[in-house]
């Protein structure tokens, strides 16, 4: 039997920042064959020439330079990729990543996403709705595509109160909003079935498997992300908004899922950790 493929996911909140921190040392410890980056900031120059040899690379910016920006790193070749999401007039560079995999003649779908953090009653957070709206036309067919289809990254919603230590303070709160958390009600929901969400909507179950909760089970966490002020990292007042969000055939094949979080808070090279999940494939 071969070892499992290892893919890891992590908003590096600037590539070139994390790499003076520390990344490098933690990506050649780590034995990844894919690797997903979001928050990028940086040119597919750099990342390449940060990564080094033997990385197939895959890179969508954002339309802002600096900003935002999505990449896909793996040991072998890519088959196809698209950047492609929602309708003609929505600006989702930087943030939605699609590629396809060959894993010894099976098809691996894997999408680095970045959505983005919203901020109640503005702008920001219409582009929010817009992108998860986006997110759940696409997710059917992109199971439809690709049996074993994965999507990763910082999506910026606490779904459940387990996942944010401080969720009564948040409610109000763009990231842990009712209707932020009815869509991921949906998204995990079964498939085809009307679910009601936590906002007293209704939609239809698209059967996804969020692979952090159903490896933690009904526990606090793990968190996966911690504000840079105060001592919220030490006392890990954390959320976990990054996923790894799988197509129930691919959810099935889950060997072991870490959060790689620091040790202490002067090794962190991101305010993220990383979300690393092996997979037999």
């Amino acid at each position: 039997m071969s070892a499992p493929l290892r893919i890891a996911s992590v908003n590096v909140n600037g590539v070139r920042a994390a790499y003076r921190k520390g990344m490098g040392e933690w990506l050649d410890a780590r034995g990844v064959d894919v690797l997903a980056l979001q928050e990028v900031r940086a040119s597919t120059d750099d990342v390449r020439g940060l990564l080094g040899e033997g990385w197939s690379i895959l890179h969508d910016a954002a339309t802002a330079k600096g900003r935002a920006g999505v990449a896909i790193a793996a040991r072998r070749e890519f088959d196809a990729h698209r950047v492609e999401l929602g309708p003609d007039d929505f600006d989702s560079a930087g943030r939605w990543l699609e590629a396809d995999l060959d894993i010894d003649g099976t098809r691996l779908t894997v999408v680095s996403c970045y959505v983005h953090s919203g901020e109640v009653d503005t702008p920001k957070q219409d582009e929010k709705w817009k992108f998860l709206d986006a997110m759940e036309q696409r997710l059917p067919l992109l199971a439809a595509h690709s049996e074993l289809a994965l999507v990763v990254g910082d999506l910026n919603v606490g779904h459940r109160e387990l996942d944010i230590k401080n969720w009564r303070g948040n409610r109000k709160n763009a990231g842990f909003l009712p209707r932020e958390r009815a869509y991921f009600d949906r998204f995990f929901g079964p498939a085809g079935e009307t679910v009601e969400g936590v906002d007293g909507s209704t939609g239809p179950g698209l059967g996804w498997v969020d692979v952090g909760r159903r490896h933690a089970g009904e526990v606090d966490g793990p968190y996966t992300w911690w504000s840079q002020r105060g001592q919220a990292f030490d006392n890990d007042t954390g959320w976990r908004i990054d996923y790894h969000v799988a197509t129930p055939a691919l959810a099935e094949r889950v060997v072991d899922y870490r959060v790689d979080r620091a040790a202490s808070y002067d090794t962190r090279w991101s305010d993220h950790a990383p979300v690393v999940v092996d997979y037999a494939i």
